[in-house]
């Protein structure tokens, strides 16, 4: 009597124990607050490749998202549970199994990240750095992937001119290739837009890329781009210099590797335009080896389909406007710039 006594007080013990155990497991799962209760946080959590769900509980738990790390692990553990890296926001107002399931769908948190007409591959990388999407050095590397290059059946050792500026829905910590291969990608799809586009060949493509690039760096106003793409495309005929002090700048910035300068100098044994480099179209006739920046729509159809001028020339009459003059005789062309301070073909920061 007194065994089988002892036997329904420790099954009584345990069936309270397995009940208490049920009903505190299911109170630890549910959220800390309600969404309409003004205590609610926020929480953007940040999920690397090669993480697990126990840190991730453990983080959740110290920034109050959650109100036990060991629940959130155990029913990960019970479940299906497939944990995706990327950036996440989350609530203290969410149960345990919507957390669990918003970080195995994928659904991340986007940042809308603009990349600005005429920048370069190292311009956009500290773009893309400062937004916390990928590390300029990384970007800069998966750029300059030949291998990634070539598949794409581009001529040349790096992306630049091909990665189309646009506004991007990114999220943190995002591999660089994705980046830019999203972006290439992006330019292929706009590109085909402009009239005869797929037409063209890869070196066809190539060349109208470069002069865009250029196009890019030199015009204010929209409706200049055609009449400046003109002046270049006759040079480019007449095997002419281009004297584009965009090619320059480029030089500077992005092979020397110095500071932005206030001003191309032309003047001098060692004025900026006597720089031996193939890039330096003072020097070289012809278009420069390769794109000088990412070139948008614009310049893209104003390369493509240059105005048809006599223009071998223009000449910055007003900043504030951006407006050009443009002309078929130098002399005509000095005659203008007598009274402007102002270079014979001016850039664009």
């Amino acid at each position: 009597m007194k065994i089988r006594n002892i036997f329904f007080i420790i099954l009584s013990v345990v069936v309270l124990c397995i009940v208490s155990g049920f009903f505190f497991y299911k109170e630890e799962l549910k959220s800390i607050t309600s969404d309409s209760s003004k205590n609610v946080i926020e929480y953007k959590i940040i999920v690397p490749s090669g993480d697990n769900i126990h840190s991730v509980a453990l983080e959740l738990k110290q920034q109050h998202i959650i109100k036990n790390d060991t629940i959130m692990y155990l029913y990960a553990r019970l479940t299906d549970f497939v944990l995706k890296a990327g950036s996440y926001y989350v609530k203290n107002s969410m149960s345990v199994p919507e957390i669990i399931d918003i970080l195995q769908s994928g659904r991340q948190s986007y940042m809308h990240v603009s990349i600005p007409e005429g920048l370069t591959i190292t311009k956009i990388g500290e773009i893309l750095e400062k937004n916390k999407i990928t590390t300029a050095k990384d970007f800069y590397d998966a750029a300059y992937n030949e291998k990634n290059v070539k598949k794409y059946g581009i001529p040349a050792k790096n992306f630049e001119g091909y990665l189309f500026p646009d506004t991007y829905f990114l999220t943190e910590n995002m591999d660089a290739n994705d980046v830019v291969s999203l972006m290439v990608d992006t330019f292929f799809k706009k590109a085909a837009k402009i009239s005869n586009f797929e037409n063209k060949t890869n070196k066809e493509i190539f060349d109208i890329v470069t002069l865009a690039s250029i196009v890019e760096r030199e015009y204010r106003v929209p409706k200049e781009a055609p009449l400046i793409a003109s002046v270049f495309t006759n040079r480019l005929k007449k095997n002419i210099g281009l004297y584009s002090c965009a090619t320059v700048e480029y030089i500077v910035t992005e092979i020397l590797k110095q500071p932005h300068p206030d001003i191309i100098t032309t003047v001098g044994p060692n004025a900026d335009t006597k720089i031996d480099n193939p890039y330096n179209t003072y020097k070289w006739a012809g278009l420069p080896p390769g794109p000088i920046s990412n070139p948008g729509l614009v310049a893209l159809s104003a390369a493509m389909h240059p105005a048809d001028t006599n223009y071998y020339f223009f000449r910055l009459v007003d900043v504030s406007k951006g407006i050009h003059v443009f002309t078929h005789d130098f002399d005509e062309h000095k005659e203008i710039g007598k009274d402007l301070h102002t270079k014979p073909i001016g850039t664009k920061k």
